[in-house]
This record gives C-alpha cells, sequence and structure tokens, in this order.
C-alpha cells in the first residue's frame, strides 16, 4: 500500500512538473539589484537582468541593465553573454527618459513589440516595468517555451510573472509572440 501511495505521489509529481515547466527550473538567488531573469524550455540556463548601480545608488547612464547566464545545466557557474547573444537574443536596448530622472526605456532586440522602463522605486530599489495584461507592472521572471524541432528554433508562447506596482498582487500573462 505505501508504494503504491509513493508510486501515485511521484506519478502525479511528475506530471505536474511536465503541466508547469516552469516549476522544474532552478529560481536563481536573490540580489538587491535583480531586475528579472528569463528561462527556456531548452534547458534550465538561465539568463539574468540586473541593475547596473553606480555607488549603489544611481542607474548607469550608458549601461542601466547587466545581462548575463548562470549557467545552471554545466555547474551553475556565472557567464557573461557572447557578442551575438548580446546583440540579437537577449541584449536590450535602452534610452534615458529626459523627463523622468534616472530611469530608462527599452526593450529586447529579440522581440520590440512591448517597451518596458527600467528605474528605481520610492526606496531606491531597481525595477523594470513591463506591459502584463495592457499595464505596466514588475516584471520579475519570464518562460519562454521554445520549439526546437526545426532548423530554426522558433517560441510557442512566452510567460510573464510580475508584481502589481499599487496592489504588490502578483501579474500574469500568457501569449504568442
Amino acid at each position: 500500500m505505501k508504494r503504491i501511495l509513493l508510486l501515485t505521489f511521484l506519478l502525479g509529481h511528475a506530471l505536474a512538473t511536465l503541466a508547469n515547466p516552469v516549476e522544474r527550473f532552478p529560481t536563481p538567488p536573490d540580489s538587491p539589484v535583480r531586475l528579472f531573469y528569463i528561462q527556456r524550455s531548452s534547458n534550465a540556463n538561465t539568463v539574468v537582468y540586473d541593475a547596473n548601480l553606480i555607488n549603489n545608488k544611481n542607474l548607469h547612464p550608458k549601461s542601466p541593465v547587466h545581462t548575463y547566464w548562470i549557467r545552471y545545466s554545466d555547474q551553475g557557474q556565472k557567464e557573461e553573454l557572447s557578442t551575438i547573444q548580446r546583440t540579437l537574443a537577449y541584449g536590450l536596448y535602452t534610452d534615458i527618459i529626459k523627463s523622468e530622472m534616472n530611469a530608462f526605456e527599452g526593450y529586447f532586440l529579440a522581440y520590440r513589440k512591448r517597451k518596458f522602463v527600467v528605474k528605481l522605486d520610492a526606496r531606491g530599489a531597481p525595477i523594470a516595468l513591463f506591459p502584463i495584461n495592457g499595464k505596466l507592472q514588475i516584471l520579475k521572471r519570464v518562460f519562454v517555451s521554445v520549439d526546437e524541432s526545426h532548423v530554426m528554433p522558433s517560441v510557442n508562447y512566452i510567460e510573464l510573472f510580475g508584481k502589481d506596482q499599487t496592489s504588490g498582487k502578483d501579474v500574469y500573462e500568457r501569449f504568442k509572440p
């Protein structure tokens, strides 16, 4: 009986993990400069986006975001993006918002349809505001389901996880680009 219960539990857990692939990936360690991170269905490697602060209080005017890998499929080491990854796949374009102090507008080089804002909140903590369900929300993580069965990989869907700026409640959106 115990074996049947254990087997049922393990099978249920395995099916739940397959049903929600985001749950099977490690979470990057917390950081006071963490903006958000991206994980893909293809492997556990994670692209991390941290605020690039000067003197721990202002965003760097030329490079407000530092993007890098955590290579969980190797030994969990931190690794800089390659030039191709930075300029085509995971890189960002940012430009200073002249009407707002220490704030930048930008977009992903691989997906320019949704612009985001990187700035410091009222407490001085860095945040990335991204359109989730049509409203600028605090972006925390992104999951990209990738189809690699063809010569060129394609995106099945993208999931956005964040927090409402006002209420602090979790927000979520899934869309096909």
